[in-house]
């Protein structure tokens, strides 16, 4: 009798550790950083000024507005080759950002949303700018000048978008759905 006590004290037990297993914990919940740095570096093909697009909000969200910077006006009838950089510079060292974007590269996307007279950006085709399924995550772009053009440029990363909603892996962030991490807006000119 004492050793079916005993038998069924150490059932009881083990039912009870396997019901507090890991398996029925929540999951750790993924902090996004703060991105405090979004650099746009356009390089022409062919040779020309490299143009540049900074915004800089050492202070995150609220506070102080951010610091927005274009290094100059971007050539007629050219093709520039751009890449995009997000930077956490309210730690020391910064933080590359950048990188964990591109290892995650099936949860982010980058759309570039332009305003006015100005040509539409297109995603690289470049191996690296593309995730682990073959979708953009749109670290690069290419920008195609005609005639003189001006309007905005905003930059847009989104966490967790649905890359297989329509038009989605062209750029249309209509149906991207997802949170945004980080959106900065330049004015720019095509001379």
């Amino acid at each position: 009798m004492k050793t079916l006590k005993y038998l069924s004290l150490l059932f009881i037990t083990s039912l009870s550790l396997t019901a507090c297993s890991s398996d029925n914990d929540p999951e750790p919940v993924n902090e996004e950083e703060l991105i405090t740095t979004v650099t746009a570096t356009f390089v022409p093909q062919g040779g020309g000024t490299t143009i540049t697009l900074k915004s800089q909000d050492l202070d995150g969200d609220g506070g102080n507005a951010p610091v927005i910077t274009v290094s100059g006006k971007f050539e007629q009838n050219k093709t520039y080759n751009g890449t995009v950089t997000f930077l956490n510079e309210s730690v020391n060292p910064a933080e590359d950002i950048t990188e964990e974007i591109e290892e995650e590269g099936d949860e982010h996307q980058i759309f570039y949303i332009k305003t006015g007279s100005l040509n539409g950006f297109t995603y690289s085709t470049d191996a690296n700018n593309l995730d682990s399924n073959g979708l953009p995550i749109g670290l690069q772009t290419v920008f195609n000048t005609t005639n003189a053009a001006s309007g905005n440029l905003t930059i847009i990363l989104r966490h967790e978008p649905n890359k297989s909603a329509s038009g989605v892996s062209n750029g249309d962030i209509t149906n991207a759905g997802g949170s945004t991490d980080a959106s900065v807006t330049f004015s720019i000119e095509v001379e």
